[in-house]
């Protein structure tokens, strides 16, 4: 992992999910992230795919990634191979959750 694709993952610690109040990171919606010729990639999937937040969170992790030094260009892929289900949210995310 490189200290860039670290720097993102932190960043979109900052992007939340604003149906559930938790960010996309402890969500679960984060499948991968990579780094490669000055741009960084994120695979990521929404919590259904009739998800009313749906452009609302790609804009948001644009942004983040966008603002990160050095300035990468962000490349964001939405999948829903595998489907999000509860039991994706992270130890963090259920304790915000109040689970």
């Amino acid at each position: 992992m490189t200290d860039l694709v670290d720097l993102a993952r932190e960043a979109l610690k900052q992007v939340y999910d604003p149906e559930a109040g938790v960010n996309i990171v402890d969500m679960g919606l984060i499948y991968d992230i990579a780094e490669e010729n000055g741009s960084v990639q994120v695979v990521m999937t929404l919590t259904s795919e009739g998800c009313p937040a749906a452009s609302q969170i790609l804009v948001a992790v644009e942004e983040a990634i966008a603002n990160l030094p050095s300035s990468p260009t962000p490349d964001v892929r939405i999948t829903f191979d595998p489907p999000w289900t509860p039991e994706m949210i992270t130890a963090d995310g259920r304790a915000l959750l109040g689970q």
